[in-house]
């Protein structure tokens, strides 16, 4: 039987013949693959050995602690997006954007903020969103405000980073005059506030009906009773659910429907130069898009379950689940995932 070598295979084989000689060995690669990766069949470099080193030093192993940085790192992505764009078509006087544009920024942070940190914390990104979720049994009650503090705390430090980017742009803009009212006021770049003509029941109205929208739209993409989504088509179903509502229902209260989208950025305009009159303007309207939205998101997940989730059939019990199209509603809460597995599998990724 014959044999063909080529003239490189025969090269290779003496070079390898002669470093066994000398006791050598080929140098390892310096980019190792590591072992849950090449299961996966994914080529490419891993962690260099310096950087696993820095992982296990600074990886939080606190599942709580891990869930709040997500969300908190969520609402800062969501926020930045949101308030980017606020600030460009405002201090450019529409020249650079208009008020669609800022809707779908605000769109474009939602998906991107759900795909950073959904499975990690399931990308909540809302205050309303979690307490509806604590109601429905789906999140323990237990992480209602560690998540909430994490998400004020996301959105304000995105309204500052915002702030120092269009700081020029925003001075140039109000003359150095930082304000609430008047033709040149910059402080809705940040929170919300209501039209002239609007009075405070129908600001009540306004949020709590398009935050309930938000729920009752969001709550079937992950319900395996109902047409769930693919997991991998949630954030930009739920991203276009919010451009409808920015676009349908924002020009009363500017649309908000986030108590922390509205309370981290207005705590950032009282503490760089708005001062107290972000809390006072309007007869102390603020509480409006901090306590509406809460009470719209349970009215919306109450509208759900009633006229919708308790009339669906029941799945069969030996119905085999997807786990790479769609989860079940159940949240599944994890301990600590061993050296080898990274992340806590939620099963509920919604804005």
């Amino acid at each position: 039987m014959r044999i063909d070598v080529t003239e490189g295979q025969v090269q290779a084989n003496k070079q390898v013949l002669g470093m066994k000689e000398r006791r050598q060995v080929p140098d390892k690669d310096p980019w190792p693959v590591a072992p849950e990766v090449r299961k996966m069949g994914v080529k490419g470099p891993s962690f260099k050995p310096q950087m696993e080193g820095l992982k296990r030093t600074l990886r939080v192993t606190n599942p709580l602690a891990r869930e709040c940085l997500g969300e908190l790192m969520g609402t800062f992505v969501l926020l930045m997006f949101g308030c980017s764009a606020s600030a460009q078509v405002k201090t450019s006087r529409e020249t650079k954007g208009q008020y669609l544009s800022a809707n779908m920024a605000f769109s474009v942070g939602v998906m991107s903020a759900m795909y950073l940190c959904k499975g990690v914390s399931g990308a909540h990104l809302n205050p309303a969103v979690t307490l509806s979720f604590c109601s429905l049994g789906r999140v323990p009650w237990v992480k209602l405000l560690p998540y909430t503090l994490c998400q004020v705390l996301g959105a304000y430090l995105a309204s500052g980073l915002v702030f120092l980017v269009y700081y020029d742009a925003i001075m140039d803009f109000s003359g150095g005059n930082l304000t609430v009212y008047g033709a040149n006021e910059t402080a809705s770049i940040f929170a919300t506030y209501p039209a002239a003509h609007l009075s405070l029941s129908s600001s009540i109205l306004d949020q709590v009906v398009a935050t309930a929208m938000l729920m009752l739209c969001i709550l079937p993409l992950d319900d395996q009773k109902n047409s769930p989504a693919p997991d991998a088509l949630i954030p930009p179903i739920v991203a276009v659910v919010v451009l409808g509502i920015g676009m349908s229902m924002s020009s009363n209260c500017g649309g908000a429907i986030n108590p922390a989208r509205d309370l981290g950025p207005r705590l950032l305009t009282l503490t760089a130069g708005w001062g107290t009159e972000v809390f006072t303007c309007y007869n102390y309207w603020f509480w409006v898009p901090m306590m509406a939205p809460l009470l719209g998101g349970m009215l919306g997940s109450g509208m759900y379950l009633v006229f919708i989730a308790w009339h669906l059939p029941d799945l069969p019990t030996n119905r085999p689940i997807d786990s790479s199209s769609t989860k079940p509603t159940t949240e599944v809460w994890k301990q600590p995932p061993a050296p080898e597995k990274e992340g806590v599998e939620l099963k509920t990724a919604v804005f």
